[in-house]
């Protein structure tokens, strides 16, 4: 067994691979990026190194540096963690060249599996089904075209070098397509500069179920299926192990073809073969098809630990030290049910676009693991995912750990930037969730329901006055005079409400509030203050903030009257940067006449492209930023004249 390990990456899976490698008395390296100097991976290492700047192309993406890096420690083995390096065959080879073991599969395995055109030929060879579609390398688009009309519409175009959902287009008619594959390319060529792409068929009521491998370079286990049907955009929100409804003639038969694929590219560590699933009528030993194949450990790789009570991460440190598969197919067993839900600094309601910001708080229902590369004081930076965390339940049922999931989502308390636990929650709670229906599609059609906002009740507005004037301090009778109660006010901001609240503090123990037409009261009994009878929920306050921690988290803002001026919106021509990132490309120009809807910029953020339009139809008045900018949120990009200006 390796001394010493250095881990590529950063976050929360060099903290996982940390958590296992420690255990097991490795010494672990870790890297990071200027962005990075104080993460949470950083002190959790025996030993950290500086590797380059924020930008993961200065740093984290540098694999002369991290080589040299681990050759400086000690090291004798890489962890790549997923992500960054972790599928890069050069870097494998590099790796291998400087007389340090690389902790996964081959060079040759990882290029095996890069091109999803050529995996998908190979997979053909292998006798793993595959999605009817077009996967040649004439690239020609009145072929595409005409290979889309062949396949029969709905199809998908996905770049050959995709993932995560980059250059993909769902095309619904022969219309659409052109301008689609356009897209496509554009956006794969921004991401894996590589234009070229594939054409397969749409699977009607498709679900995502994925088998986990793990080979020696010879052969191959399985350790059952995931389903991660449940997706945004392309990418996991809850994966759960095993997949509902599965029956034992198609696990069998999927485990078997994932383990025909792992072994018939020689492939040694963890990895994941990826089917798509017709589940319009159930699931069948016939209706699942190779997508792609992940070689690497994956992100929801713990619900497959917790049902097999296998340690993955140890897996791969023992056979990269060369040791046989642990355990044979016949000693691997299915135990239970498990969940993941991936909490992301996101903000749902403007179309879950990453978010930034400090960790003011941060705290989990200790009866669930939550997977975490952050802590309380670390900032959510723009340059990489968005993840806080993974928040991951065991159960002997699927109705057991659904119900787990759900107290823990109930139990996380986040404070200091948006995140999308209640979706999460109503996702958690969705009566065809529940019941085990689950398909790619489930979130877009209930999207409006899964996003509605929580309830926010009186007694949370009081709570959030009492927090915000320091009427919850224990002991003390802040507000109170022995003649009459004391009168005070305080005005909240909720979202986009705003509310007044009124307080008689009528003494130490007792307050009487006002909340819009709503009068509640707030008594402490026994040391512990109730709202109406109900007891207060946990809250933390930060500066003029006040987060109740009830409801996946409300956040109120103390308003100061004398400053609203100082606040105001302005004429609402300018297009501003939502979040901070990198000015990908400018397509407006001065004295251009735009119609609502037109793309003005390209703005690049938390590894995704996102576009800024036209609120409404308009002459161009300025440019404010060029290709290549680094802007902050809220940065003005592009001002549109002002209506009665351009009227004149």
């Amino acid at each position: 067994m390796f001394d010493t390990i250095l881990i590529a990456n950063r976050g929360e899976i060099a903290c996982r691979v940390m958590d296992t490698a420690q255990a097991m008395g490795v010494r672990c390296v870790a890297v990071y990026s200027d962005a990075d100097a104080g993460a949470k991976h950083v002190a959790m290492a025996d030993q950290a190194v500086h590797i380059g700047g924020s930008a993961p192309s200065e740093s984290y993406l540098r694999g002369d540096v991290i080589i040299q890096a681990a050759l400086d420690s000690g090291a004798q083995a890489i962890h790549p963690g997923y992500g960054f390096l972790s599928e890069n065959p050069g870097f494998v080879d590099a790796v291998e060249k400087a007389g340090l073991v690389f902790i996964g599969p081959s060079a040759d395995a990882i290029r095996a599996m890069g091109l999803k055109d050529a995996a998908k030929a190979l997979m053909v060879e292998a006798g793993v089904p595959v999605v009817p579609g077009y996967h040649g390398s004439d690239q020609d688009d009145d072929l595409l075209a005409a290979e889309a009309d062949k396949i029969g519409y709905p199809v998908l175009i996905k770049a050959v070098a995709g993932g995560g959902g980059k250059g993909m287009r769902q095309v619904e008619t022969p219309e659409e397509f052109a301008a689609a594959l356009q897209s496509a390319r554009s956006e794969a060529k921004t991401a894996f500069g590589n234009t070229d792409v594939l054409v397969e068929k749409f699977v009607s009521q498709p679900r995502h179920i994925e088998v986990q491998v793990f080979g020696d370079g010879t052969r191959a286990v399985h350790l059952f299926e995931r389903d991660c049907s449940l997706q945004r955009r392309h990418q996991k929100v809850i994966e759960e192990a095993p997949a509902p409804g599965m029956t034992e003639e198609m696990r069998g038969a999927m485990g078997a073809a994932a383990v025909r694929a792992a072994e018939a590219i020689g492939y040694k560590g963890a990895g994941t073969v990826e089917f798509i699933v017709d589940g319009s009528d159930g699931l069948h030993a016939d209706g699942f098809f190779f997508m792609e194949m992940n070689t690497r450990l994956q992100v929801e790789h713990p619900v497959t630990e917790a049902i097999t009570g296998v340690d993955l991460v140890e897996w791969q440190l023992r056979v990269a030290a060369g040791e046989d598969l642990p355990m044979r197919q016949e000693d691997l067993t299915i135990s239970g049910h498990a969940f993941e839900a991936r909490l992301y600094a996101e903000d749902v309601p403007k179309g879950f676009l990453p978010a930034t910001g400090t960790l003011t708080h941060l705290a989990f229902d200790p009866a669930c693991r939550a997977d975490s590369g952050v802590r309380a004081g670390d900032t959510i930076s723009p340059f990489y995912d968005p993840m806080i965390a993974k928040v991951i339940v065991h159960g002997p049922t699927r109705e057991v750990a659904l119900a787990r999931l759900r107290r823990a989502l109930a139990q996380c308390e986040v404070a200091g930037t948006v995140t999308n636990l209640a979706f999460l929650g109503a996702l958690a709670a969705h009566d065809g969730f529940r019941a085990g229906e689950v398909d790619t599609g489930l979130i877009a059609r209930d999207i409006d329901a899964l996003t509605t906002p929580p309830e926010i009740c009186a007694r949370h507005a009081a709570l959030a006055g009492m927090a915000a004037l320091g009427l919850d301090a224990a002991g003390g009778a802040a507000g109170f005079t022995v003649w009459t109660p004391l009168l005070r006010q305080v005005l909240l901001r909720q979202g986009d409400d705003e509310t007044l609240l009124k307080v008689a503090v009528e003494g130490p123990d007792r307050q009487i509030w006002q909340v819009g037409d709503a009068r509640v009261t707030a008594q402490r009994i026994g040391g512990v203050w109730e709202i109406d009878g109900h007891p207060v929920a946990p809250f933390v306050v930060t500066g003029d903030t006040v987060t109740v921690f009830d409801g996946y988290g409300m956040v109120f803002e103390r308003i100061d009257p004398l400053l609203r001026a100082a606040g105001a919106q302005g004429d609402g021509n300018l297009i501003e940067a939502p979040m901070p990132g990198l000015v990908r490309s400018m397509a407006a120009q001065v004295g251009q006449q735009v119609s609502k809807g037109d793309r003005l910029a390209v703005l690049e953020a938390m590894k995704m492209e996102h576009a800024l339009l036209a609120a409404r139809d308009g002459v161009v008045a300025e440019v404010l930023a060029r290709e290549g900018d680094q802007v902050e949120a809220g940065a003005a990009l592009v001002r549109l004249e002002a209506e009665e200006e351009a009227a004149a």
